[in-house]
């Protein structure tokens, strides 16, 4: 009996080992609007490989990131992909994504935008297409604070807009 639970153990391990290293394609972006800034502050996430390869692939760029190898123009093409796959609307109006910049955060880019001159909304629609030119299991988490509401949502390639209204 022994011997028939090892050798099941044995055969279980490498299948249980293999569906542990399955790669999830998620990303995460905080968005808060700011009242007494008149700004909406962005906060998006990204895995650093899975981010670099979509730059590469996109831009036909050898591209680096992370602290040890940044390639120097890495900020232009982050700032270029983020602002045509993030389009966001206020009250029904398109506006511009002001990039502040990124950080590291061991294998994540955190990447900081902002929207200014946003005196009050009433409905917020956002578009987060981020990485779904690469993978098509990508997942786009959006969570938000506006007006002090709370709201989440998962934005898929097959759903990839997002409409909250405060009317």
């Amino acid at each position: 009996m022994l011997f028939i639970k090892k050798t099941i153990l044995v055969l279980l391990l490498p299948l249980l080992a293999f569906t542990t290293f399955h790669k999830y394609y998620v990303s995460v972006t905080q968005i808060e609007y700011v009242k007494k800034q008149q700004s909406v502050q962005i906060i998006s996430r990204i895995f650093l490989d899975d981010f670099e390869d979509v730059l590469q692939a996109r831009y036909n760029e050898k591209l680096f990131l992370g602290p040890q190898m940044e390639t120097e123009d890495a900020n232009f093409y982050i700032e270029r992909y983020l602002k045509t796959k993030m389009i966001m609307k206020i009250n029904g109006e398109e506006k511009t994504l002001n990039f502040i910049g990124k950080a590291y955060e061991n294998d994540i880019v955190v990447c900081y935008l902002e929207i200014e001159g946003v005196k009050n909304i009433d409905t917020f629609e956002i578009e987060n297409t981020v990485l779904f030119d690469l993978y098509a299991e990508q997942q786009n988490i959006v969570r938000t604070k506006i007006n002090s509401k709370n709201k989440s949502f998962i934005l898929i390639k097959e759903n990839d807009k997002g409409l909250l209204n405060f009317k």
